[in-house]
């Protein structure tokens, strides 16, 4: 049996067979449907010989479909590909689409839509190599464990946003901040957790994940997410069948436009709903929100240039009633820009607003900007009612190179925090609905609290402050308020 990073290895060895003549961005819509296609032919082949045995040797009975997870119809295997030397990328496509058809309800259009058959791109040569290295180890569960090749998955998933810069941040979150947003959600077995943009799928499963930590049921959460893009859709459904998760369901399409999970004409409701929804849409039809068929306009239609509040919004909607809760990581400009002042003041109003966490800078891919973490509950504990807790966490992160991440103890310091929900010098404030309404609506994290690096009106004169914007140090500021506001977070390049 290989070794967790013995398999990790083993795995990402074959993008290094299509480095020079693949765009690093690409390499993703090759190697996972390949790798899946290789895992599944090796679990029919196991059950085969399970069945087999328990049959005393009868073919017949262990080719049945109740016998497998998954049915490949004859000449769709691994093996049939193998033997293929000419065309081998057409082998590919008609196994794949095969396989889909012969298991209508939970693969359809799982392998993606990528052009095995472009030579140009794929030789018979390059194609053959990527077969023969994934033919050396046998992918079944007796060699390799769903919690090994679920891991193994995630760690690729990882080493493709690392490798393609500016396209990972649609399939990929940070996952030392998924495991803070898991562990706030705190979802218990049974219950429903959707996220409405769920990429490859990595907030759903860290849901599951923590279950499973914690000894608890973890089979009986209910996973639900939607996705536009066609083959991250279908990464975050492979994602799953690789950790032997079963209860899913992950459609693909334009959540703001057509929403996908739909219960009697109306937005599905959920327990736990975590998201890190694509930033500032511009292109979204503001149109068809205004007179939104599913209600989701419930504090005013966002700008055109800025779709973050229709996802709020939709968010909003689908929580459960009773015992509905999200948390969503947004760029910190959601929390006080001007242009969305009422909506914000809508949204306050609801009282559902639980807690604002400031966090670091380089905690998205690709980019420098802050996040912060908004949580909102549909029934908040009566000690909550009317107050949100601001916390802090500016300086809760390790920076490495261009991506920062939340160590354990960053991670362990914010929840307990959260779970306090008391005031802590410098680091968490509960503070009114009234005072923040008062405040211009505004649920900016340094309007409430001061970081420690707070830069005090004696050790920072206005000229310091404005010689400092001329010369361009500080990112993000239009104008001396905004120059101000970073100084006052301690923000400095």
């Amino acid at each position: 049996m290989m070794t967790q990073q013995e398999l990790e290895k083993y795995l990402w060895g074959a993008a290094t067979a299509l480095r020079g003549t693949i765009d690093a961005g690409d390499y993703k819509q090759y190697i996972f449907p390949l790798m899946f296609f290789k895992r599944i032919s090796d679990v029919y082949d196991e059950e085969f010989e399970n069945a087999l045995a328990e049959s005393d040797g009868d073919l017949e009975y262990a080719a049945f479909a109740e016998n497998h997870n998954f049915i490949i119809p004859e000449g769709a295997h691994w093996n049939d590909v193998r033997e293929t030397t000419t065309n081998i990328g057409l082998a590919l496509q008609n196994a794949m689409r095969a396989i889909e058809k012969a298991n209508p309800d939970t693969l359809d259009g799982i392998f993606g839509d990528a052009s095995w058959t472009n030579k140009d791109r794929l030789t018979d040569a390059m194609l053959t190599n990527l077969i023969e290295h994934y033919s050396q180890h046998k992918l079944n569960l007796k060699n390799v464990p769903d919690d090994k090749l679920g891991n193994a998955y995630e760690y690729l998933i990882k080493e493709f946003a690392d490798d393609s810069g500016h396209t990972a941040a649609e399939f990929y979150t940070n996952r030392t901040v998924v495991k803070l947003m898991t562990m706030i959600m705190d979802p218990q077995p049974g219950e429903s957790v959707y996220d409405p943009t769920c990429g490859s799928g990595g907030l759903l499963l860290n849901c599951a994940l923590h279950l499973k930590d914690e000894g608890k049921e973890y089979r009986t959460l209910k996973l639900y997410g939607q996705e536009i893009n066609l083959l991250t859709s279908a990464i975050a459904r492979m994602n799953m069948f690789m950790h032997g998760i079963e209860e899913f369901d992950i459609v693909r399409g334009n959540t703001l436009s057509n929403p996908g999970l739909l219960e009697n004409d109306e937005l599905k409701k959920f327990n736990v709903i975590l998201a890190n929804p694509p930033y500032s849409i511009k292109s979204w039809d503001r149109g068809a929100f205004e007179n939104d068929p599913y209600g989701r306009n419930l504090w005013g239609t966002p700008p055109q240039g800025c779709a973050d509040y229709a996802f709020e919004q939709h968010i909003h909607k689908s929580m459960e009633d009773e015992n509905g809760r999200c948390v969503q990581l947004w760029p910190h400009g959601i929390l006080f820009r001007d242009n969305e002042k009422s909506i914000r003041r809508n949204m306050i109003e609801t009282d559902t607003i639980d807690c604002v966490i400031a966090l670091g800078k380089n905690l998205f891919y690709n980019s420098s900007m802050e996040s912060a973490l908004l949580i909102r509950r549909t029934n908040k504990e009566s000690k909550k009612k009317g107050k949100v807790l601001f916390i802090n966490a500016f300086d809760e992160v390790k920076e490495e190179k261009n991506i920062s991440y939340l160590l354990e103890h960053h991670i362990n310091k914010i929840y307990e925090a959260y779970s306090s929900y008391k005031d802590i010098e410098g680091f968490a404030k509960v503070v009114t609905n009234e005072e923040i309404l008062e405040n211009d609506a505004s649920l900016l994290v340094t309007n409430y609290l001061k970081s420690k690096r707070y830069i005090s009106e004696s050790s920072l004169c206005f000229e310091e402050i404005y010689s400092h914007w001329e010369s361009s140090r500080i990112e993000s500021c239009d104008s001396i308020s905004d120059l101000i506001s970073n100084v006052e977070a301690g923000r400095w390049n």
